[in-house]
């Protein structure tokens, strides 16, 4: 089976992406790990890439659906795959159609204000661990200190509300029209829960 899982961002979708795959047998393949081992291993595509991540400029289409390529004749895709983070845009979706075709397309849902609120109240710490002081279960037992360490947790960047409500608008103008394109073979599933009950809806809509 092929699929693909879109969302905005903090819906989980990564997470859900690899659950899924794992209950199906199939290959997760992410962007973002496309573009880490093709650099970390120095190939010819990995290096091409670098060259423009480095100038802080997009990665051709050409160069992600070369990695693409490559990455599903691996042995690991024989019973199909996930693809998460891509494609992003219905130029490359129709580039895609090319190499594989689809079979079912996922869309995670969730409203502009719960993931303002899942977003803001992401925390990390020096060490790893990872907290989230919107969420009772995910809160350190002492704010803003580190349960395993007791270092000073940190907010990101990225996670702040101005931030995030500016890449909803983009997520928006991105996939707005991927949803049209894949609407015949497209599902979606309300991102409000648990993990366990996000994935059980994407297994009951597969």
């Amino acid at each position: 089976m092929k699929l693909l899982i879109m969302g905005p961002p903090g819906a989980g979708k990564g997470t859900q992406a690899q659950v899924i795959a794992k209950k199906l047998g199939i290959a997760h393949i992410s962007t973002g790990e496309l573009f880490r081992g093709h650099i970390k291993n120095q190939t010819e595509l990995g290096k091409l890439a670098k060259t423009f991540i480095d100038k802080g400029e997009l990665v051709p289409d050409e160069v992600t659906l070369n990695m693409f390529k490559v990455r599903i004749a691996e042995s690991d895709c024989a019973n199909g795959f996930m693809l998460d983070g891509f494609p992003r845009t219905v130029p490359q979706a129709d580039a895609l159609k090319d190499i594989a075709e689809i079979d079912k397309a996922i869309s995670i849902v969730l409203e502009d204000e719960e993931v303002v609120k899942r977003l803001t109240g992401r925390r990390t710490c020096e060490c790893g661990a990872f907290y989230n002081v919107n969420i009772s279960f995910l809160m350190p037992q002492v704010d803003n200190t580190c349960d395993k360490c007791g270092k000073t947790l940190i907010q990101r960047d990225d996670d702040q509300e101005i931030t995030i409500r500016n890449r909803l608008v983009v997520y928006r103008r991105q996939t707005g029209p991927l949803l049209d394109y894949y609407k015949d073979i497209l599902f979606d599933v309300n991102g409000v829960g648990s993990v366990e009950e996000v994935t059980e809806r994407i297994m009951e809509g597969l």
